[in-house]
């Protein structure tokens, strides 16, 4: 069913709805909501504590009062609660001056803060006491949105959708759901959507998590299984060039790399086609193990091509390649096509690519469309595989005959897990640092810590430095509670010195917008970036030594680790401050694990110890495979029970046989022909 079918959904919001890939009222039933907001009965000031979201009940006592500061206003006023009062901020909007009466009383919603002897709330949700009492105690979802489309839009069509939809038909067989424990896909979706409380959410959860997992697994195991029966269509000598590139190298590469290049080389000069995952820290050394390979595979003929998961990071890959090639003559013709190079020069490098004239080609997903034809495609390298389908890397593969695929990820899983995971890779594991490079400092602090913070970034700057601060949300409309970019910006740009360069970024900006962000950031032109995750993989910036994480709980460690990884690039000492909204001691705990060690899978290891099922619903994604649900350290024990099953699952040509399977066999269908993350398991 077309999503226009829907009631109140023209064309118009039918474009909007696609900018979210939802085309039809299922891929809408299958599109989750991203949190919830729970409508706790209000508190009293006293007795709410702080951190975390609240609800307080007060009357306007003074007029609102608006200035402004370089150009943004703020608007300030105070409310009479039972046992305080109560003083709130609002960042431009200044129409409140005119529209709160005074004596109105209102319900307000927003993270309660203690500054002193003072209770403040900054950007709360502004309530009328009836309207909040109507949603007292409920579950309400807050859906990932695009410009232009509400949460409370999505929240309407996601009703209307599941009352036009069967969802009777479930993937799973009732001898498996019986032996998990599982509950009914139809239950599953109704309660994912509009939760009777948090115990049937978990519930809910659990099971379209195992029904992810379980789909991806069996297309991985598909994969191995064709992928073991090819013979090598790239059979490959060693070369003399990797190993005068080895010797000129201003470093000595490390005991780990060169074990893992030592299994590339037998990989790549066997009678089979290599599928190899390296798994290493960040600055571990992938980067040059792939551009071996690259060299290697050229020096025999054929062609060799690395995508990368930004337009930023290939680029970085592209011109670190070509000075290479230049500093120590290598034999190489590089060439880099992304989709932001214009058409003129995208047929030449097309042309180029056609008739072999280049032979190492470096570049985004724009590798993999039909226009892009290769002469002689040997090895697929895919950077920070997580950031991609596994559909999209082979897709590249397919350009070839029997091609030989690099994967590398820098985030670490532990090895229990990455052997299920990449089930159809061979994995290489670097775990061994540089010995020159600086180990970051790191502290975990609470929100009291800011202003010291904030002088801390100011110093950096005036040293020639650059900094990063991590917020988890984009705008004060997404959530409640958390720290956002758009506030954020105007909170650093208020209380930093007015010569500092403070510069936003998010995922939702157009990609030209985020390119020259990005840029100007790398450039030293911006001296703050204020951002969600999306740095977490295409920028490398050697100049920043500040990286600053709000709300550092809502993210998994290994995300964290991630994020830290961002510094510490460069010969200057690097920082990371990990602020904690919430005092609870399990949380803090956790995050102090990120001062014991910058050793990545350490920090995964341990990360996946603290993880228990449930217990850190609404926590942000690892990043790992980019899954739609499920997390692989908080849901590793689902992985290995969906593992278990995926084995002993009748397989007939790859696919589940038996008519017990057969509502399975249309799920696995559907799935395979989907290039994009698995977003319609």
């Amino acid at each position: 069913m077309e999503i226009t079918a829907l009631r109140g959904v023209g064309e118009k919001t039918a474009a909007l709805f696609h900018k979210l890939h939802i085309d039809t009222a299922e891929d809408l039933i299958r599109y989750y909501p991203r949190d919830y907001e729970y409508f706790a009965p209000p508190v009293g000031l006293t007795e709410a504590g702080e951190n975390g979201v609240v609800a307080v009940v007060g009357r306007i006592r003074s007029g609102a009062a608006t200035r402004h500061v370089r150009g943004l206003s703020i608007t300030t006023f105070e409310a009479e609660c039972e046992d305080g009062v109560l003083h709130l901020t609002y960042f431009n909007m200044p129409y409140l001056k005119n529209s709160l009466k005074r004596d109105a009383q209102y319900v307000f919603r927003g993270t309660l803060q203690k500054k002193g002897s003072r209770f403040v709330m900054e950007q709360a949700k502004m309530y009328q006491p009836e309207a909040y009492g109507e949603m007292t105690g409920r579950m309400l979802p807050v859906y990932s949105v695009t410009k232009g489309l509400s949460s409370g839009a999505v929240t309407r069509a996601v009703r209307q959708a599941m009352e036009l939809t069967d969802l009777s038909e479930d993937p799973l067989p009732a001898k498996i759901r019986q032996a998990e424990g599982l509950c009914t896909y139809e239950e599953a979706v109704r309660q994912m959507h509009f939760p009777k409380d948090r115990q049937m959410l978990v519930r809910a959860r659990e099971r379209l998590v195992f029904d992810e997992f379980l789909v991806f697994l069996l297309l991985i195991r598909k994969m191995k299984d064709d992928n073991e029966k090819l013979p090598s269509g790239c059979p490959m000598i060693e070369v003399s060039d990797t190993e005068r590139l080895i010797e000129a190298l201003p470093y000595r590469l490390t005991g780990a790399q060169q074990k893992v290049w030592r299994e590339i080389q037998d990989d790549l000069t066997s009678d089979r086609t290599m599928n190899r995952l390296i798994q290493g820290d960040v600055g571990s050394g992938k980067t040059i193990l792939a551009f071996l390979a690259l060299i290697m595979c050229a020096a025999n003929g054929y062609q060799g091509a690395m995508m990368a998961p930004t337009e930023v990071l290939a680029e970085q890959h592209y011109e670190t390649l070509t000075r290479m090639k230049e500093r120590y003559g290598l034999r190489i013709r590089p060439v880099l096509l992304t989709g932001s190079t214009p058409a003129k020069d995208r047929r030449d490098i097309c042309g180029r690519i056609e008739s072999g004239e280049a032979d190492v080609i470096l570049g985004t997903h724009a590798l993999i469309q039909d226009k892009v034809n290769y002469r002689r495609l040997g090895l697929v390298v895919t950077d920070e595989q997580h950031r991609f389908g596994v559909r999209q890397r082979e897709s590249l593969a397919q350009k070839g005959m029997n091609v030989h695929v690099l994967v590398m990820s820098a985030t670490p899983i532990p090895r229990t897990l990455a052997i299920i995971l990449y089930g159809d890779l061979h994995i290489s594991v670097l775990n061994e640092m540089p010995a020159d490079r600086l180990p970051i400092k790191n502290c975990v602090v609470n929100t009291g810590y800011r202003d010291t913070a904030y002088r801390f970034i100011e110093k950096e700057v005036a040293a020639g430095r650059q900094a990063y601060v991590i917020c988890p949300m984009v705008d004060e409309n997404e959530a409640s509670g958390l720290e956002n970019v758009a506030g954020y910006t105007v909170r650093l740009r208020e209380r930093l010195s007015c010569s500092i360069r403070v510069e936003s970024l998010h995922g939702r900006m157009r990609a030209p917008e985020k390119r020259r962000i990005m840029e100007a950031f790398a450039a030293g032109q911006i001296d703050v970036l204020v951002s969600t995750t999306v740095i977490e993989v295409g920028i490398n910036v050697p100049n920043a030594t500040v990286m600053m994480v709000e709300n550092a709980e809502r993210f998994g460690l290994a995300q964290l680790h991630q994020l830290r990884g961002r510094v510490g690039r460069g010969g200057e000492q690097s920082y990371c401050i990990f602020v904690s909204g919430t005092d609870r001691p399990e949380s803090v705990a956790r995050l102090k694990i990120l001062n014991e060690s910058n050793d990545g899978f350490y920090i995964a290891s341990q990360d996946l110890k603290l993880r228990g099922p449930g217990d850190l619903f609404g926590i942000r994604q690892s990043g790992d495979l980019k899954f739609v649900l499920a997390d692989i350290f908080q849901d590793a024990a689902i992985l290995q029970s969906a593992a278990g099953w995926a084995d002993r699952i009748p397989m007939s040509g790859g696919q589940p046989s038996g008519e017990a399977y057969a509502p399975l066999r249309r799920r696995l269908a559907r799935a395979s022909t989907n290039e994009v993350d698995f977003r319609t398991i």
